[in-house]
């Protein structure tokens, strides 16, 4: 066996920004950066209705943080959790009627008796994996003009600019389209994850997203550009991002399942610490 200090270990490291941008009154986004749990939520609304959902979810998904042995099924029931609170506090205040949020991040879980992480949605809010100078978008936007191109109907870059781009076909808030999509992944040393509201990805692509992520290393460093740079491509919309950065030393298994809807942390394998 070997001794405990010849165990790998390895470093969370996070940063997080927002802006309310240059157009919106005030910021409807919420996010969280706590323990193993990760999450931004974009809220919709309106007189600050949105503000109310998605700060729901964040302090739902906040609950998670004490659970010992987490599992992904746990993240999916607390994000149906969320959902039903949303329509709690509708039905408690009428006056926020309509109000909803997106809801995406990653959660670190066990599976096979392993640390993986639990990478989750509900909405066209992202979460990016970047791998030994790779950029990849790991969630599925739940939009019309994600379907249109999933049918071949318009381009990728047709829906930068596509007038329904902003409109989602899933959303916490609903009693009919709220399932979120679930991949779990295993950990691999350095790497880094991007959650971000579409206030980022509407005013810069990915390219541009790859460049200011691969240019500075410290993930908060990495969440202030980013949302910078969102603000002055035009900031239309209230921005979000959080940076996780992954340091240490595990396998090179890149193998993920298949999505399914529905402080510190430490294990014996050699575990996550969480640094600021």
């Amino acid at each position: 066996m070997a001794d405990a200090d010849q165990i790998p270990r390895l470093v969370l490291r996070v940063g997080a920004a927002t802006d309310t941008g240059r157009v919106r009154e005030h910021n409807e986004d919420s996010a969280l950066a706590e323990g193993g749990i990760f999450v931004v939520a974009d809220g919709m609304g309106g007189h600050a209705a949105g503000e109310v959902a998605s700060g729901i979810v964040v302090e739902t998904m906040r609950e998670l943080v004490a659970v010992r042995d987490l599992t992904s099924d746990d993240v999916g029931k607390q994000l149906l959790a969320a959902n039903q609170r949303i329509l709690d506090a509708v039905a408690a205040h009428p006056d926020q009627r309509g109000m909803g949020t997106t809801a995406t991040g990653i959660a670190l879980v066990t599976a096979g008796g392993a640390d993986h992480w639990a990478v989750f949605n509900v909405g066209d809010s992202r979460v990016y994996r970047h791998i030994n100078g790779t950029l990849t978008q790991v969630t599925v936007d739940h939009s019309e003009v994600q379907e249109l191109v999933d049918a071949r109907v318009i381009t990728a870059a047709e829906a930068r600019v596509h007038p329904s781009r902003n409109v989602v076909t899933r959303s916490l808030g609903t009693d009919y389209a709220y399932q979120s999509d679930i991949w779990v992944l295993p950990p691999y040393a350095g790497e880094r994850f991007v959650i971000c509201s579409d206030g980022l990805t509407n005013e810069i692509d990915d390219e541009r997203l790859h460049e200011i992520l691969q240019a500075h290393g410290d993930p908060q460093v990495a969440a202030e550009e980013l949302v910078r740079a969102a603000v002055e491509a035009g900031g239309r919309d209230n921005v979000t991002v959080v940076v996780v950065n992954l340091d240490g030393d595990v396998g090179d298994d890149l193998s993920e399942t298949s999505p399914r809807e529905s402080g510190e942390v430490t294990s014996p394998r050699g575990g996550l610490d969480e640094k600021e």
